[in-house]
């Protein structure tokens, strides 16, 4: 065993950041340049590809589905293999190399798309790099994202008071980075070039990354591999286990740059693993389950598949979101012209100025016995997500007299589904801990991160409802285009709402399923 016992209570009572251990200021580091390369690509990449290669909406939509689906549903088998074999710290390196190389890799522009006759002519080359970045993005954030948030909850014993807050601080460093990257990459990748705003998010994980190893004294032996004599038996092929999980992981890359461009593969592999686990969660509540764990785990279940409506809504954001901001939106606000994808940045925003509020709402309403149930939580959530898409679509009625719509529209519909975010997200995973019975709780939470994908995979669909034609990335029809965003912002505006009412009306009976868990 390499944990080094002696050094655990020197980690556990240093208060050298802010009262807490100087090890959650470098997981902070890391995750606030990780968030930062990731989002500064996210809002980026669909603008990227159907303004500057060329893609048809439904084309970019799909990369963009299948990338993020991809990223949402690897961290399970990440977080798997450092429980089981690496360890945090070496699953954060290995992670973190793959998303230098892949950001840096995202730099590659090539020739740009153009029209030769009826005919499209692309950069093929520049393209397999952009899959393989993607595909090295994917495999870095499932090595990454899973396994520094474990490193944090090990630098505080259970019953530590600061537990709580850590993991806040923690938190506002994704939020932080996100909204930092989100407002810098977009505006010099819409600005300067592409290459620049994704080279920025690159250099971003870069300093990540040289924050983490620089960092590892302050982690004393508590993110190191649960045996080390296990990492260096050799497997059927003749490498160590710790060797023959870094060269799996290139060959899951170059699976995963095949798969990025085969988008069928995706829907398939996300649709029939939710069959199986569906089916496996069937028998085992069957057949294992007392009726009490029977009943928790049933509501669980049911939780579980309404975040697929929420999230599919919510990730409109780098979708059909982007592109009406970019094609069809007046896009000044309080003075200041954005581009498309700095609107991004307004959830971030919302979140440092709410999540505040939210916390104190839920303890108040707590302490006078009226705070909601999780079931109405989520409720809330989701409707309002589908609110948000009605502002959209009041705002898609009313343009201005040169047709196009005023950019407030969509502050308020982000800031609608950031408050449904607030509302649903910090109760999500802690109601997987309490309604999964003790021993299937890492298949429920990674149930729930295979819904997360799955939902990224739907938002796709969705989008492409709306997708429009373009002239070498441009829109010639912008009322046209109006009312076809409009249309799709009526269909989601209907889904959230009917999903949110349907499960308030479902509440007092998954409440009372919940068997005094609250």
């Amino acid at each position: 065993m390499t944990t080094a016992v002696a050094d655990v209570p020197l980690v556990r009572d240093d208060t050298g950041f802010f009262g807490h251990p100087k090890g959650l200021m470098i997981c902070f580091a890391t995750e606030m340049w990780e968030r930062f390369s990731f989002y500064g690509m996210k809002y980026l990449l669909l603008l990227y590809l159907t303004k500057y290669h060329l893609f048809t909406d439904a084309e970019g939509l799909e990369v963009l589905g299948g990338y993020a689906a991809l990223v949402y549903a690897m961290p399970v088998i990440g977080g798997l293999l450092a429980d089981r074999y690496l360890g945090m710290r070496k699953s954060v390196i290995l992670g973190g190399l793959l998303l230098v190389a892949g950001h840096l890799g995202m730099a590659v522009e090539g020739e740009q798309a153009r029209m030769v006759g009826d005919n499209i002519a692309r950069d093929t080359q520049a393209l397999q790099v952009f899959y393989a970045s993607l595909a090295l993005i994917v495999i870095g954030v499932g090595f990454l994202k899973p396994n520094i948030s474990t490193i944090v909850g090990k630098l505080y014993a259970k019953d530590d008071p600061r537990r709580d807050s850590g993991f806040t601080i923690f938190y506002m460093g994704i939020n932080l980075g996100s909204f930092s990257a989100t407002l810098l990459c977009g505006y010099l990748g819409e600005t300067y070039g592409w290459s620049y705003g994704f080279g920025a998010a690159g250099i971003g994980m870069l300093v990540g990354l040289a924050t983490f190893i620089y960092g590892q004294r302050y982690l004393a032996g508590l993110a190191e591999p649960p045996e080390d004599g296990k990492l260096k038996e050799r497997t059927v092929i003749g490498l160590s286990k710790e060797h023959t999980i870094y060269a799996s992981s290139l060959l899951a890359v170059a699976v995963v740059w095949q798969m990025l461009q085969f988008h069928a593969a995706v829907g398939l592999l996300l649709n029939t693993l939710s069959v199986l686990v569906l089916a496996g969660l069937a028998w085992f509540i069957v057949a294992r389950c007392n009726a009490v764990e029977r009943s928790r785990m049933i509501v669980l279940i049911i939780l579980t598949m309404s975040t697929v409506v929420f999230w599919a809504l919510f990730e409109q954001s780098a979708a059909s979101m982007t592109l009406f901001a970019d094609r069809v939106m007046d896009r000044e606000v309080f003075g200041l012209t954005l581009t498309a994808s700095q609107y991004g940045a307004l959830n971030s925003m919302f979140i440092f100025m709410f999540a505040p509020f939210f916390a104190w709402l839920w303890t108040v309403l707590g302490r006078r016995g009226l705070e909601p149930s999780t079931p109405v939580k989520f409720a809330l959530g989701i409707a309002q997500a589908g609110l948000g898409f009605g502002a959209l679509m009041i705002g898609a009625a009313n343009p201005d007299q040169a047709g196009l719509v005023s950019g407030y529209w969509m502050v308020l519909a982000y800031l609608l589904h950031t408050c449904g975010e607030l509302c649903l997200s910090p109760v999500g995973l802690s109601a997987v801990t309490k309604l999964a019975v003790p021993s299937v709780v890492g298949v429920m939470m990674g149930s729930w991160f295979l819904a997360t994908a799955y939902s990224e995979f739907v938002a796709a669909q969705l989008a492409k409802l709306a997708a429009i034609e373009t002239s070498s990335g441009s829109v010639t029809d912008t009322a046209g285009a109006l009312t076809t965003y409009g249309e799709l912002f009526s269909s989601l505006f209907w889904l959230g709402l009917g999903a949110g009412v349907l499960m308030l009306l479902l509440s007092p009976l998954l409440r009372r399923m919940m068997h005094g868990i609250h």
